[in-house]
């Protein structure tokens, strides 16, 4: 993969993506379809799809694109691909609490190399270089050139006083219990793969995830987060995250920074 051609290829798209959903966003009122798992899906979800996929596939057509959107794409079985997540926090977006973002990440031999996060409504944009080093870009953002670039870097944490960021959403008694087993200084909630890029700016030291998620919720975060020397692992075994799996489920996970003593 030419990561020089990738990069700025996922920026742009990514960033027309946000143009169309803040359009449907800041729109008086909006449709929202339950999918077949009862799962919300918005016309934003769908132009958005339709923006970052036929650029992908324009420009990397011999490259298995996996996307939210497109059921068929859910039957293809690869190690090394694209991965699509067109309005992550479709729910956020829905209440319109802003915690949404757009997620593209390419994933080789299983691990998820490069990616980008842009949250729209917060005007937050994290990206890997291609070198695979973790940055934020400050807006206004223009499609053709990067603005100010800020390289970011996980926490250095301090186990008697961490900070842990979890689903706003999906929070339950479960995620409550383990989150107790730790020493917290604060705990905040986000929505979305927001929560990935809050570890790995050092905003937050943990986010522990005991609930169902599919590989394109957070492929993007994690290549951001492991570009910012953070790690994402399987909650039963604490072994990293892997992808390219059966169905494109995730197990449980925890997203952490070095240093942090995981409880299991």
């Amino acid at each position: 993969m030419q990561f020089d051609r990738l990069i700025p290829c996922i920026r742009r798209l990514a960033l027309e993506a946000g143009d169309r959903i803040l359009e449907v966003y800041n729109s008086p009122e909006f449709e929202v379809k339950a999918k077949s798992d009862a799962s919300p899906v918005t016309e934003a979800d769908e132009a958005a799809d339709a923006i970052i996929s036929a650029g992908l596939r324009a420009a990397f057509p011999d490259l298995p694109l996996i996307t939210e959107e497109q059921a068929e794409s859910h039957a293809l079985s690869a190690r090394t691909f694209l991965i699509v997540d067109p309005l992550d926090g479709t729910k956020e977006f829905v209440q319109r609490r802003g915690d949404f973002t757009v997620n593209i990440a390419y994933v080789q031999d299983g691990v998820p190399l490069r990616g980008i996060v842009y949250a729209p409504a917060k005007g937050r944009l994290f990206y890997t270089q291609p070198d695979g080093t973790a940055v934020e870009e400050r807006g206004p953002f223009d499609k053709a050139e990067p603005g100010p670039l800020q390289p970011i870097r996980v926490s250095k944490p301090d186990n008697a006083a961490l900070m842990v960021v979890a689903s706003k959403s999906h929070r339950d008694q479960a995620t409550d219990d383990y989150i107790g087993k730790y020493s917290v200084r604060d705990s905040r909630s986000a929505g979305s793969s927001l929560k990935f890029c809050l570890v790995a700016t050092g905003e937050a030291d943990l986010y522990p995830r005991l609930g169902r998620t599919m590989e394109w919720d957070t492929a993007a975060g994690d290549a951001v987060l492991r570009g910012a020397g953070g790690h994402v692992v399987r909650f039963d075994t604490h072994q990293p995250l892997e992808y390219g799996k059966p169905g494109w489920d995730n197990p449980f996970f925890i997203a952490h920074a070095p240093g942090v003593m995981l409880q299991k």
